[in-house]
Parts: C-alpha cells; sequence; structure tokens
C-alpha cells in the first residue's frame, strides 16, 4: 500500500524540505530500522511511517534534480557543456 496523501501534520512537510538529501535519507534509514524492530506503538509507527512518506518523496525529488544537472552535462565539440534542462 502506498500513498501520497498530504501530511496530517502539514509541519512536518514545511520541516523535510529543507533537510539536505544526505540528513532525510540518514533519517529514512533510522525510520526503517525502527519499524523493522517492531517495538513502535501502533500510534509511534503510524507517525514514523507518515515521516518516512515524506522523507521518501524528498528524497526522490532531490535524486530527479541531481539526475537533471548530471544530464545537463553533455559532451560537445568543444568539451563538456551544458545544455539547458527541461
Amino acid at each position: 500500500m502506498t500513498t501520497d496523501a498530504p501530511l496530517a501534520n502539514p509541519s512536518v512537510g514545511d520541516e523535510i524540505r529543507n533537510l539536505p538529501f544526505e540528513e532525510a535519507l540518514s533519517q529514512l534509514e533510522g525510520i526503517v530500522r525502527s519499524l523493522e524492530g517492531g517495538k513502535s506503538t501502533l500510534a509511534q509507527a503510524i507517525a514514523e511511517y507518515e515521516r518516512g512518506t515524506a522523507l521518501r518523496r524528498h528524497c526522490e525529488a532531490k535524486l530527479a534534480e541531481a539526475e537533471a544537472k548530471v544530464q545537463a552535462v553533455v559532451e560537445g565539440a568543444g568539451g563538456l557543456t551544458l545544455r539547458d534542462v527541461e
């Protein structure tokens, strides 16, 4: 089951939006370990899952942005050049 529904707590999204990729990924990995451990209460697990979903979306967006930048670097007749990113 995947959900891309808005977060119940919009301020969480605002805070995540400002995280660098590496920090967001680290937090996401911690949430996965916690959920796999199964020691959280149901309410905690739901909150962690919600935050994890937001972190996943944030990481995917950052990766897509980085991929677009890398694809913008193309080899031309004069060496490496930048092309417009669509």
